[in-house]
């Protein structure tokens, strides 16, 4: 017979199965949510990195001069993924490309856009570097001049002084205005990441640098400047033959000048190539060459002692022209109003998606002496 055993004792001493499987699964619970709680905190982790990853890699390709450009990007980012896919790249990226062979003039390559430009040659008279260059801010410049000189005579003693008359005039030198404007693709200004608008603007410098280098030479004087080959008023020597150079009438020529202004540090002849060429093969009696180019470096080329220019707009060896010029370059004046001035206007054009690059130059030119200059005439009279 087993002792009895208080109901309250019993009670106390001994659980059930049930509380033993309500705790575990609560304890279950409470390790599953944190479990999960924890993955999706990772998750939004691995979330926010990977688009701030995908955000770098967008910045990147935006910049100009990424390696990407809009120009081919979806062909590109195929032939990345073939590259490391092969035949498993997606459909849609496979038909991006085109598979061909170097006979079908076919590549799978596709095309780059190069950073370099294929530019002619443009050729213009270095006049700037020899004349007189100055600035000003009005429209024109005007420069006093003097005609004549007094008239003094010898005079004995107690005569009176006669008067002198003393003349003067002025000479004006106007500014002129050069413009154009050019419109280029927003696309190819993007896509060149620069270079395409330094091209233009090297371009703008190019041509309007060559369109001066002319109006110097043999501008009108109407809208713009005065060229010193126009200038009728300058003195000239005759060749005496209307195609072959003599050197007798080059020595005319070089002595026709004052001594001050043959021997001042600005003068210097002026021709062009062919022409030059045509002076270096005078020869003497001996059929030995009258002169020589240099040969030391850094000192320039020479005929009878004074140094010679190329000037690529100075006109040809020919009948009744006048292909060579000697002189004080010092007395041609170049007056800039304004210096070459660009303006790029993305704006007014935006609707047809190509910007306008707007170029001006003002300047005027004239000869302000004309006894600094003498030319040489190919011409029998």
């Amino acid at each position: 017979m087993k002792p009895y055993t208080p109901l309250e004792t019993r009670s106390e001493e001994t659980e059930t199965p049930a509380d033993l499987d309500l705790g575990a699964a609560v304890a279950a619970v409470d390790e599953l949510r944190a479990a999960a709680t924890a993955a999706r905190e990772q998750n939004q982790n691995d979330l926010r990195a990977m688009q701030a990853r995908l955000d770098a890699i967008e910045t990147r390709a935006a910049r100009p001069g990424a390696t990407e450009t809009r120009d081919g990007t979806v062909e590109r980012r195929a032939f990345a993924s073939y590259l490391r896919l092969g035949n498993q790249t997606p459909a849609d990226e496979i038909r991006a490309l085109t598979v061909s062979n170097d006979p079908q003039a076919g590549y799978l390559a596709p095309a780059e856009m190069s950073t370099e430009f294929i530019r002619e040659l443009t050729e213009f008279s270095p006049i700037r570097t020899y004349a007189s260059v100055r600035t000003t801010g009005a429209p024109s410049v005007k420069y006093p001049t003097r005609t004549s000189i007094t008239n003094a005579s010898w005079e004995g003693e107690l005569e009176e002084a006669d008067e002198s008359n003393i003349t003067f005039g002025q000479t004006e030198v106007v500014i002129h205005k050069i413009q154009t404007f050019v419109d280029i693709s927003n696309e190819l200004l993007a896509d060149s990441g620069g270079a395409a608008e330094a091209e233009v603007r090297l371009a703008l410098a190019e041509d309007f640098g060559r369109k001066e280098a002319i109006a110097f030479i043999s501008g009108t004087g109407s809208k713009m400047p005065e060229g010193i080959m126009t200038n009728t008023a300058i003195d000239h020597v005759v060749n005496g033959h209307a195609t072959n150079l003599s050197a007798d009438k080059l020595i005319d020529t070089l002595y026709s000048l004052p001594a001050a202004y043959r021997n001042a540090p600005g003068a210097a002849w002026a021709m062009n190539g062919s022409t030059l060429a045509a002076v270096r093969k005078l020869k003497d009696g001996q059929n030995n060459y009258l002169w020589s180019p240099a040969y030391v470096a850094g000192q320039p080329e020479t005929i009878l002692g004074k140094p010679v220019v190329e000037m690529v707009d100075l006109p040809d060896i020919a009948d009744g022209s006048y292909p060579i010029i000697f002189g004080d370059w010092s007395a041609y004046r170049i007056v800039d109003r304004l210096a070459l001035s660009i303006l790029s206007d993305p704006y007014t054009q935006a609707r047809r998606g190509v910007t306008r690059i707007h170029a001006t130059r003002r300047v005027g030119g004239r000869v302000i002496q004309l006894a600094r200059f003498v030319k040489l005439k190919t011409a029998t009279s």
